[in-house]
């Protein structure tokens, strides 16, 4: 049985790492990127083929869109040499940078960054690799629970993943025709190196996360892996066009 395969933007560390590796797990192969830590890349691939997995990270900033024809060429070279397929089955745009700047502060020069790295990639990343996502794929956008609970200093970066959510249904519609599956996974408050590590590192952000959610502590990686994983699973085939919250219940 040919296995399924994987492609994660992001995916050396955080969220995107945690999904590779669940969906390893689950038996799916993956193709990861990563932005500069070629180390953090090679050392995931090594946890997928301990796991029985295949496994290859190539290097893309998602921040630059001229690049991504060379990067789908590279893509389609994968496949074919290391998984000897000609399509892939799964797309997760992980890939991302925080930001935390009052509107009143914000620059063009942030929000056209963020444009670029969470809309921008989402959008045409997405478009040109379209011919090689198998009919039946899925493809996950990450978003935010920034854009249901209003936090300050997130209006630039929560605005971007508004517009995720609506790309996503758009996408949903409109691949439809092909059998491919258009949903957005918007995480809570996640313990990583996100943003700085505020989450993980600032106990007083801490606290205050724990404290407004329903299951009384800030998010793991794992969870939102897990979370991954299920949508990807064979039995959520039928769920399309919607927005799921992975926060653990936070601002009820």
């Amino acid at each position: 049985m040919t296995r399924k395969i994987a492609l994660i933007t992001g995916a050396s560390r955080g969220l995107g790492k945690s999904a590779a590796l669940h969906l390893a797990a689950q038996g799916v192969d993956i193709i990861g990127t990563y932005h500069s830590a070629a180390a953090e890349a090679q050392a995931v691939v090594e946890q997928i083929e301990a796991l029985g997995g295949r496994a290859a990270m190539l290097q893309l900033d998602v921040g630059q869109s001229s690049t991504f024809n060379d990067f789908v060429g590279e893509v389609g070279s994968v496949l074919k040499d290391v998984f000897a397929q000609d399509h892939f089955n799964f797309l997760i745009n992980n890939a991302g940078v925080g930001a935390h700047t009052s509107y009143a502060d914000t620059t063009e020069e942030q929000f056209d960054r963020l444009v670029a790295i969470h809309f921008k990639a989402p959008y045409f990343l997405t478009q040109k690799l379209l011919p090689l996502i198998g009919d039946g794929g899925r493809i996950i956008n990450i978003s935010s629970g920034l854009t249901r609970f209003t936090l300050p200093g997130s209006s630039a970066y929560a605005s971007m993943k508004g517009a995720v959510e609506v790309l996503s249904r758009y996408q949903a519609k409109e691949l439809g025709p092909r059998g491919i599956t258009v949903n957005t996974l918007a995480p809570g408050a996640i313990a990583t190196d996100f943003n700085g590590g505020t989450v993980r590192d600032n106990s007083h952000v801490n606290s205050m996360v724990a404290n407004n959610t329903a299951l009384g502590r800030v998010g793991l990686p794992d969870d939102i892996g897990g979370a991954l994983s299920v949508l990807l699973a064979d039995g959520s085939n039928w769920i399309n066009g919607q927005r799921i919250e992975a926060s653990g219940g936070m601002f009820l």
